[in-house]
């Protein structure tokens, strides 16, 4: 049984384990559903490559369908990352988005799901990168999960160590501004890894499409978690 396989399994055994990431009020927060590849023709180079006038996109649809919060990416193979050559190392640019997006106000609180404890941190801090990133390290009975979050505010990495344990629902951190979450409209980025590969503060949130059955088997669908009603679509 592979790993995607075992963790909606214990899941499912184990109804409320898995508690909120963001405040989403399932009564009166509507979602909003971003499409950021090439079928949007809406979105185009010249907005998505100057972050003001991404962020004042982003905005106008949050706004324009009455969402608090957007939503969107996983396994998407993206136009967007041909904003930054953080994306474009190498014969094949890395398009394809492993996690969601979460996006909102600069400032959101962000929550761990699951107890845990920091597995690692960095301030990834390249233009088009993650920015402040922090990963939490879950003991699931046999099944060791991973969660990632990036684009955070700096001052959520205060304090943090090693080990540093953090209950269901505890906040662990918040939203970036544009300024120091890697020059990114403010969203979150929450991805889920069965193995870090030895990395520290940091795995890869886009891959080249050619990988896509490899991180597959170690990223699984962040909705497992999430438990997100159906979005708005865009």
């Amino acid at each position: 049984m592979d790993a995607a396989v075992r963790l909606a399994a214990y899941l499912a055994a184990h109804p409320g384990i898995a508690g909120k990431v963001i405040d989403f009020d399932l009564a009166a927060d509507n979602l909003y559903h971003f499409n950021f590849t090439a079928s949007n023709t809406e979105l185009d180079a010249d907005t998505f490559s100057d972050t003001a006038k991404f962020n004042q996109w982003i905005n106008r649809k949050l706004s324009g369908n009455n969402c608090k919060y957007g939503i969107g990416g996983y396994m998407e193979h993206r136009t967007i990352y041909a904003r930054s050559a953080h994306f474009d190392a190498g014969d094949e640019p890395r398009r394809l988005h492993l996690g969601v997006d979460i996006w909102a106000s600069a400032g959101t609180q962000v929550y761990s799901p699951l107890q845990g404890k920091v597995h690692s941190f960095n301030d990834n801090d390249n233009f088009g990168d993650y920015g402040p990133t922090i990963i939490i390290e879950h003991q699931l009975d046999d099944l060791k999960l991973y969660t990632l979050y990036g684009h955070l505010s700096r001052k959520s990495l205060d304090g943090l160590y090693p080990g540093k344990p953090f209950s269901k629902n505890e906040k662990i951190a918040s939203f970036g501004q544009i300024e120091e979450n890697g020059h990114w409209p403010p969203h979150l980025h929450f991805q889920l890894m069965f193995d870090m590969v030895g990395k520290q503060g940091d795995y890869p949130g886009v891959c080249r499409y050619s990988e896509k059955e490899i991180y597959l088997k170690n990223v699984p669908d962040p909705q497992l978690i999430l438990r997100f009603p159906k979005a708005v679509n865009g």
